[in-house]
């Protein structure tokens, strides 16, 4: 299971760093996604994986998981929703005001003044 689990955050965090790299703001987008994914699942493995265990400790139970892990994770989710519909309404914006979702600068800004 551990392996399983290391392998998906590998994968979303290998597939995350490629599409950022890209340079369309779209793929920026879903690699950043990604990576919040990968992140979160790294968060909630850090609790260890504990199956049919209660998360509060109460009279009569003897093994519980941790709690804290769960809290971070559903902060954490919350957190990249909102950055999330914060880099989409940029990347909108920048698309509607230059026309085209490329990063890198355009071919007139680059040659510079004199050219």
């Amino acid at each position: 299971m551990e392996f399983l689990i290391a392998s998906a955050i590998g994968s979303l965090t290998a597939a995350g760093v490629y599409l950022s790299l890209r340079k369309r703001s779209f793929a920026v987008v879903l690699g950043m996604t990604l990576l919040t994914y990968a992140t979160n699942l790294f968060l909630f493995v850090t609790g260890r994986l504990v199956i049919d265990q209660p998360p509060v400790l109460r009279e009569g139970v003897t093994a519980y998981t941790d709690p804290l892990p769960q809290a971070l994770v559903l902060t954490a989710i919350v957190i990249s929703f909102g950055m999330t519909a914060v880099v989409v309404m940029m990347a909108l914006g920048s698309f509607i005001e230059g026309g085209d979702d490329r990063i890198d600068l355009p071919r007139r800004d680059r040659e510079g003044p004199g050219a």
